[in-house]
């Protein structure tokens, strides 16, 4: 397993951006497939984006589509949310993950972050 700390959430107005960092200790990172979900109080675990271990494809949620970019430096062990046009539905606790196993679904990741809030006001 790999650990994984999450950054960069906070409060932001509708329509506006904010970009999130995930951690990953250890010499492995780039063999784990790496992907963020989010929760929101009173909601399942829902699938964001997840990138391929070697950067070269993403995937995306549909209610993210367009407006959210994942990337990932692996030389740096970190993965990337960047949210863009963002709106009050976002709110939600986001969490970063990694598998060896690309998936959309939460129990295909055996490693979690401990969340970061992000809040959108309306």
């Amino acid at each position: 397993q790999v650990q994984l700390v999450e950054s960069g959430g906070g409060l932001v107005q509708a329509g506006g951006s904010l970009r999130l960092s995930c951690a990953a200790s250890g010499r492995t990172f780039s063999s784990y497939h790496m992907a963020w979900f989010r929760q929101a109080p009173g909601k399942e675990r829902e699938f964001a984006a997840a990138i391929m271990r070697s950067g070269d494809s993403t995937y995306y949620g549909d209610s993210v589509k367009g407006r959210f970019t994942i990337s990932r430096d692996n030389a740096k062990n970190t993965v990337y949310l960047e949210m863009n046009s963002l709106k009050p539905e976002d709110t939600a606790v986001y969490y970063c993950a990694a598998s060896r196993i690309l998936s959309r679904i939460a129990a295909a990741y055996d490693s979690w972050g401990q969340g970061t809030q992000v809040t959108v006001s309306s």
